[in-house]
């Protein structure tokens, strides 16, 4: 008889993206060889944290990896950093639009850890919350909770993962590198239906100039267990165990 496969309970947000087809035998090997590098650390609470510039393919890998997980009878929460973002009708009080104040001032990394973080490391815990603030709609869906079991996985995807805000929690830390040209050009392709004609400024003025400074201040391929150039989707390739 087959492994029983475990489910994957997503984000109730709307920014979520759905799991990708699968792209090539060469893809598919290299998510299943990471999810037995995770799976291989033990039962008990994991947590994984995947980073990366914006666009370099973080979310649609986090879904790949917790399918893999899940199929091999792990239970799976899948959640991602942009739904732990300050809420929008409070940017008076703080610059989010630059660069610096997007790296600086955009993530809410107390609700992270009360929400998401402490309640997966606390043995006690029997739920926590994978979204707080809705990043398109704004909804505040912190009291919508999904089950913590005793051996359940914990996917995050997110730029700046590795802050030190947050970075104690990460059992497995996995970096998407893509070159800086190719992030604005994914990113601006990706969110031209709501960003219009301002996409390719937003990502290159504001992500860019965050997703550098973080570079700069914590130099995430250091803290990173696995680095992966994720260029090519159907051709990821290890660079750095």
């Amino acid at each position: 008889m087959g492994m029983r496969r475990a489910d994957v309970h997503h984000s109730a947000s709307s920014w979520r993206q759905p799991c990708p087809e699968p792209a090539s035998a060469e893809r598919s090997r290299l998510v299943g060889g990471i999810a037995e590098h995770v799976l291989a650390l033990g039962r008990g609470r994991l947590l994984v944290a995947i980073d990366g510039f914006t666009a370099a393919g973080k979310t649609s890998f986090g879904h790949e990896l917790a399918e893999r997980i899940g199929a091999a009878g792990r239970p799976v929460l899948r959640a991602t950093l942009d739904d732990f973002k300050r809420p929008w009708r409070d940017r008076h009080l703080y610059d989010r639009e630059s660069g610096e104040g997007y790296y600086r001032n955009a993530y809410d990394y107390e609700a992270v850890r009360r929400l998401l973080l402490d309640p997966s490391r606390s043995p006690g815990a029997t739920t926590c919350a994978l979204c707080s603030i809705d990043p398109l709609t704004q909804r505040d869906h912190s009291a919508q909770t999904a089950p913590l079991g005793t051996d359940t996985v914990l996917v995050v995807d997110g730029v700046f993962a590795f802050r030190p805000e947050i970075d104690g929690y990460w059992d497995f830390r996995i970096l998407l590198q893509v070159d800086a040209e190719l992030s604005v050009r994914r990113g601006a392709e990706r969110d031209r239906e709501w960003a219009g004609a301002e996409a390719e400024s937003i990502h290159r003025d504001r992500y860019l100039v965050a997703g550098r400074a973080y570079f700069r201040e914590v130099d995430p391929p250091s803290l990173a267990d696995v680095v992966i150039d994720n260029s090519v989707f159907a051709r990821p390739r290890v660079v750095a165990p």
